[in-house]
């Protein structure tokens, strides 16, 4: 399975969180990494994204982009355990796929996959990391390349 993890774009911070919306900058992010994503080997099948706002137009963005459809997850959230997120990948059946979510969540799921910790490696705002792995679990997977802003 190949999956495609990204963070959201920039976002205003003059609401609740679940309500924060992309900037100007943030919408330009999403789109910059969409575009490099598309001139790659590693399109997704399919969006999971987060319910917030933030998450949800920068999956807008990059599916409008890349020409595939956005699913929202409600279990994909800033705080949600990413064992949640393992077990839903576990069941899933599309490949190459792609999360569009937040930190600290993006992070945890990323090093929980590649070294089996929940540690968490730091993500920029729409920066974008595949994995390849040969089954889903902790420490299965490879970090084959990423996409910055």
């Amino acid at each position: 399975m190949q999956l495609i993890i990204m963070r959201h774009g920039e976002a205003g911070r003059h609401s609740l969180d679940h309500e924060r919306e992309l900037t100007e900058v943030g919408r330009k992010q999403a789109a910059n990494v969409a575009e490099k994503i598309a001139q790659s080997d590693s399109k997704p099948s399919v969006i999971w994204c987060s319910p917030y706002i933030r998450a949800r137009q920068t999956a807008a963005i990059v599916g409008d982009i890349l020409g595939v459809p956005v699913k929202e997850k409600s279990f994909i959230t800033p705080d949600d355990d990413p064992g949640r997120c393992l077990d839903a990948l576990l069941e899933n059946k599309e490949s190459p796929l792609m999360l569009v979510s937040h930190m600290p969540l993006v992070g945890s799921l990323t090093t929980l996959l590649s070294d089996g910790h929940r540690n968490g490696m730091p993500f920029m705002t729409a920066q974008a990391v595949v994995l390849d792995m040969p089954v889903v679990g902790p420490d299965c997977a490879t970090l084959k390349t990423q996409f910055l802003p």
